[in-house]
């Protein structure tokens, strides 16, 4: 079987939706418009079979129907929320997805914060968590509480440091911005700065990252660091005794920033 590549595809201003293909045929996660998912596979003479959901806001799940239209017997995965009607394969924590045409399988995490419906998808080929973990940043709290997400990022940098993280916008340089607020003297995180700003020059995705990466560059996965807990501190007025509570003061500072 030829191997297994995924590639971006540009969608509005700053989402990615995941294409992972054999050069046959090829699985899309979070497909918020169908018709740069249709303009990919026609130029690439690809096959539609399976779409990967991982939450219901629109710019995830817009282009659903009509890729139903356009191509026959796909699969839809995604969480257990009846708002997402398109859905063929409802999905809760600890559940296998199984994609045989291109020989992957998925083991789904619940991870609520962002919306309460989200799921992820973790892999030998990498992660796609969504709108729940960025590079150098996280989703905002639209549904969930800083709890269940610092519970649900606990979750993600589990994982092995050299998963690859594929999530869904481009929102690294101005993560970055924050990131540098909270801790500036990170060497690590303005080496990436570096790295992010000449790939955005060229018009190239800074993504994917890895779980490693991540642990050494991100804030909200830092919440431990000393200088984090400075300017936490600092934002929130307060001492914050607690990892937690420093998530929830950097969470609610970008939220401001």
């Amino acid at each position: 079987m030829p191997s297994l590549k995924i590639r971006p595809i540009k969608a509005f201003e700053d989402n990615y939706i995941w294409c992972l293909t054999n050069g046959e045929t090829c699985t899309v996660v979070d497909p918020g418009d169908a018709k740069p998912v249709i303009k990919f596979c026609t130029r690439n003479n690809l096959t539609l079979t399976d779409i990967l959901i991982t939450h219901h806001h629109s710019d995830h799940t817009g282009g659903v129907n009509d890729l139903l239209q356009a191509f026959e017997n796909v699969t839809v995965y995604g969480p257990q929320n009846p708002q997402i009607q398109s859905i063929t394969q409802r999905l809760q924590a600890g559940d296998n997805v199984q994609l045989p045409s291109l020989d992957v399988e998925f083991k789904v995490l619940e991870v609520p914060g962002h919306t309460l419906d989200h799921i992820a998808y973790v892999g030998s080929c990498g992660l796609f968590c969504g709108d729940t973990l960025f590079s150098a940043g996280c989703g905002r709290l639209f549904e969930g509480t800083p709890e269940q997400m610092y519970q649900s990022l606990g979750q993600l940098t589990a994982l092995a440091d050299d998963t690859k993280v594929y999530c869904t916008h481009e929102y690294t340089l101005a993560n970055i911005k924050f990131a540098q607020a909270a801790e500036p003297n990170n060497e690590e995180l303005l080496n990436y700065k570096g790295w992010a700003e000449s790939q955005r020059v060229d018009l190239k995705p800074t993504l994917p990252s890895t779980i490693g990466q991540q642990k050494a560059i991100n804030p909200f996965l830092r919440a431990s660091s000393k200088e984090v807990i400075q300017h936490a501190e600092q934002y929130a007025g307060r001492a914050l005794a607690t990892p937690e509570s420093v998530f929830t003061a950097l969470r609610a500072w970008k939220d401001n920033f």
